[in-house]
């Protein structure tokens, strides 16, 4: 997996260190494309950790069904921390994209 990420990582860091022809040419936004990957891994690592928490709670909730109450209520709070680590993230990439 590693290997993977660094090869895309040099295929993608090619086009970035091209020159432009004499004339000038167009500008790329790059901030907005690394926006758009920013907020990919952002909600891709959420989801991960979103599906490792509920996992954890159903596990817990079978070792132990009396401390369902306990359980449920420090799901719900890992989950709305992890969403709003999301929830940032899209907030500072649309502050510094507009």
């Amino acid at each position: 997996m590693f290997l993977f990420v660094m090869m895309m990582f040099c295929i993608l860091a090619v086009p970035a260190f091209a020159q432009t022809g004499a004339g000038g040419g167009g500008t790329t936004n790059w901030i907005a494309i690394t926006s758009g990957f920013a907020i990919a891994i952002a909600a891709g690592l959420a989801a991960q950790a979103q599906g490792r928490t509920a996992s954890s709670a159903c596990e817990a909730l079978g070792r132990n069904p009396a401390a369902r109450a306990g359980i449920q209520v420090a799901l719900i709070l890992g989950l709305a921390f992890i969403e709003s680590l999301v929830l940032f993230a899209l907030v500072i990439i649309f502050v510094k994209v507009v």
